[in-house]
Order: C-alpha cells, then structure tokens, then sequence
C-alpha cells in the first residue's frame, strides 16, 4: 500500500498528525487517546498498515 493512501484513509478515520520524528510520522486518534508511528516509506507493507490501524483503534484499511 502507499504511504499517501493509508495517510489519507487515517485522515478521514479522524487520527491527526503529531510530529515527524527520526524514521516514522507519529499519528493520534484523539477519541481513543491512541498513538502509533507510521514508516516513511513509499510502500507500506498491508500487515504493517492493520497493525498502524490496530494500535490507533480503527477499523483495518482495505
């Protein structure tokens, strides 16, 4: 999966963006009070992107 793609479907779950850090984007889900670090990677392995949706307590990207 793109990085971009999964970024976008996160956006419209209502996860916000923190902080860039030294390898990963940090997200948040604000109504779960739930963080996770996404890669800066072009392609983001499918099960690296349920386990993202997992820690920020959303529903899995298709």
């Amino acid at each position: 999966m793109k990085r971009n793609d999964l970024l976008k479907y996160l956006r419209s779950q209502g996860c916000e963006f923190v902080r860039e850090g030294a390898r990963h984007s940090w997200w948040w889900n604000p109504s779960q009070n739930k963080r996770s670090s996404v890669p800066r990677h072009t392609e983001i392995n499918d099960n690296l992107a349920r386990k993202i949706c997992k820690d920020l307590g959303i529903k899995s990207v298709k």
